[in-house]
């Protein structure tokens, strides 16, 4: 939520030492992920505009690695930035905007990994909603979702700008954030309402994964059971298309919901506890980015057609569909 890019004075060599040690982390982490989401997104890109082995989920993945990086590019960049000891290197429109992308970027990355999940769980068991399995199968359709994708998340966002402030804003005791860097002013009555209302549609978000695994692993159950005596084991052993796509989207839920979760839980620690520790600003932020960072490996992994085409293309064969 609100946090992050916040720096108590530095007066120990110990504390700079730790710090930099922290800037090396998110230097790290960010680095690895903006690599990862930068070639997905040129690959996804790239079969979107020449249709080399098209698939439905590909304008979704390829929204998806887009609002990883922009997370990517917005908080982990500032706050590989602060951690090195760069304190005052931000204004007042400068908090505001990348506290906004931040939020902006998490939520249309929560918003893609539920489309994602919904989709796939109405494609394995159409029996969910008759009408969606045909659309499901239009990009235009698709395109459309990824769109309103976006226009919530820019619209339910637009009160961080008025909430954000800069680092000379710590002006009375309804600043809740410390005078070292960026922070974020909020009214001591109302902030367990504030931090209910901002994370009430993440909760539902979730709950609604869950449910969309739980139709999903119970689906290729039950499809399982029913070709089992047709297959024989050798056949059986190897995963289907589906079963491979369906396990990458459950690797991918299960790690955002683990991840988010433990992100939620020190995002409103932090929100309703004066006497916080720098530890929970940063460790939220490092929380945060896990995801956007390495989950575009998991779909580099289990993508075979990135492996089929740069054997193709080595070979000089890549044929394009007219």
């Amino acid at each position: 939520m609100l946090q992050g890019l916040q720096l108590h004075p530095l007066d120990s060599d110990a504390m700079v030492a730790g710090n930099l040690d922290l800037g090396v982390i998110f230097l790290a982490q960010t680095g690895i992920g903006i690599f990862g989401n930068s070639f997905l997104l040129c690959f996804y890109s790239f079969c979107l505009l020449t249709g080399y082995k098209l698939r439905h989920t590909d304008l979704i993945l390829n929204q998806l690695v887009l609002a990883n990086s922009l997370v990517l590019l917005s908080k982990g960049i500032s706050q590989t930035i602060v951690a090195f000891g760069w304190k005052y290197f931000l204004d007042s429109v400068g908090c505001k905007l990348v506290f906004y992308f931040h939020r902006v970027g998490t939520g249309v990355s929560f918003s893609t990994v539920c489309l994602l999940n919904g989709f796939q769980a109405i494609k394995l068991n159409p029996s969910i909603c008759r009408w969606m399995e045909l659309k499901i199968r239009s990009l235009r359709f698709i395109g459309f979702c990824c769109f309103l994708c976006w226009i919530q998340n820019l619209s339910i966002n637009s009160s961080i700008v008025i909430v954000v402030n800069g680092p000379l804003s710590c002006k009375n005791i309804t600043v809740r954030a410390s005078c070292g860097h960026c922070s974020w002013t909020m009214i001591e009555r109302y902030s367990s309402l504030y931090a209910f209302l901002y994370f009430s549609l993440d909760f539902i978000s979730v709950g609604f994964m869950i449910w969309a695994s739980g139709s999903m692993v119970l689906a290729l159950h039950r499809h399982r059971q029913r070709v089992q005596h047709i297959h024989s084991h050798s056949l059986s052993s190897r995963p289907s298309h589906e079963a491979r796509a369906t396990r990458t989207i459950l690797i991918l839920v299960s790690s955002f919901v683990t991840f988010y979760s433990v992100y939620i839980i020190l995002t409103i620690w932090s929100t309703l506890v004066s006497n916080r520790g720098q530890w929970t600003v940063n460790s939220s932020v490092l929380v945060a980015s896990c995801f956007p960072a390495f989950s575009p490996f998991v779909l580099i992994i289990s993508d075979s057609r990135i492996s089929q085409f740069f054997i193709t293309c080595r070979r000089g064969q890549l044929v394009l569909p007219k």
